[in-house]
């Protein structure tokens, strides 16, 4: 009796892990939870903000999900799958290479290793970075992204994350096959990126957790970063930006007041950083201002 307990228990994990790992691989899964509601005060602040021509002109990309319940996220986005040049945002997708590599065993997360990964992230450091792409592997990035179990860049969704040149100086050893780009992202493929951190999906539960740790504590403040801090100087923010030239990019989770939601944006403007300081203060009204949701209702 005692040896059939455990076959059954061995078969219901072997079940929930199975099912745990195919959940990545599932685009739609996040896309189904486009809100209505959400949508209507996404544009409408957008129109507040008088960005919706730099919207309708194709300027600007912006990705909100309320995951408050991770079990029931609530999606909007505008532009969310048009893949625009995201400067030193990819980086999250190098962390990301780096963390499955620990999981495989054939790179050890030891105080240089976190060390190169902070700087990558917090301080966006390009030495660190490039370090990082020679560590892992330039190939395996991308292939990774490309993969069956993550499609973090999926050629029917108009592309998404993306590394294919070194940081700093240098040419493109593998520009994306939709665009050209060498650094690269849709708001919405990185939308999906913090929520399979959120929940877990990326690596590991455990590597998730450290992979938001390092995206914790934000070393420049500027963009998300610096709006929150003057309107809610509370706020944890766990975030990558870019910037270059007139391309923009930021991108965070982001939790106070017993609230959790992602913001992504991707602007090619010369006045994209402002954009990005004004924007994410009326995304956070947004979340802030929705009711929470009862239990089974």
């Amino acid at each position: 009796m005692f040896r059939r307990l455990l076959i059954v228990a061995a078969l219901a994990t072997s079940l929930f892990s199975a099912a745990h790992a195919a959940l990545p691989a599932d685009a739609d899964a996040l896309r189904d939870a486009a809100d209505p509601t959400l949508q209507a005060s996404l544009e409408d602040r957008l129109g507040e903000l008088s960005l919706d021509s730099s919207v309708a002109a194709g300027q600007l990309s912006v990705a909100l999900v309320d995951v408050t319940d991770p079990d029931r996220p609530r999606l909007a986005h505008v532009n969310g799958d048009e893949m625009l040049y995201a400067a030193s945002l990819p980086k999250i997708a190098i962390l990301f290479a780096a963390f499955q590599r620990i999981d495989e065993g054939k790179l050890t997360l030891d105080a240089e290793t976190r060390d190169l990964m902070t700087r990558m992230i917090r301080q966006s450091s390009n030495s660190a970075a490039t370090e990082m792409i020679h560590r892992v592997g330039r190939e395996y990035i991308n292939d990774l992204l490309r993969s069956p179990e993550y499609r973090l860049y999926d050629e029917e969704l108009n592309g998404g994350l993306w590394v294919g040149k070194e940081y700093g100086r240098g040419s493109a050893y593998m520009r994306d096959p939709l665009h050209n780009l060498s650094h690269g992202a849709t708001a919405f493929q990185v939308a999906r990126f913090y929520y399979l951190l959120e929940t877990g999906q990326l690596v590991s539960p455990e590597l998730s957790r450290e992979m938001k740790t390092i995206l914790g504590d934000p070393g420049i403040n500027h963009k998300f970063v610096g709006g929150l801090a003057a309107a809610v100087p509370g706020a944890s923010i766990y975030r990558k930006s870019g910037s270059w030239q007139d391309w923009h990019a930021d991108s965070a989770i982001v939790e106070h007041d017993g609230r959790t939601y992602i913001a992504v944006a991707l602007a090619q403007n010369p006045r994209g950083g402002e954009w990005m300081e004004q924007l994410i203060v009326e995304l956070d009204g947004i979340i802030m201002e929705t009711p929470t949701r009862t239990a089974g209702l």
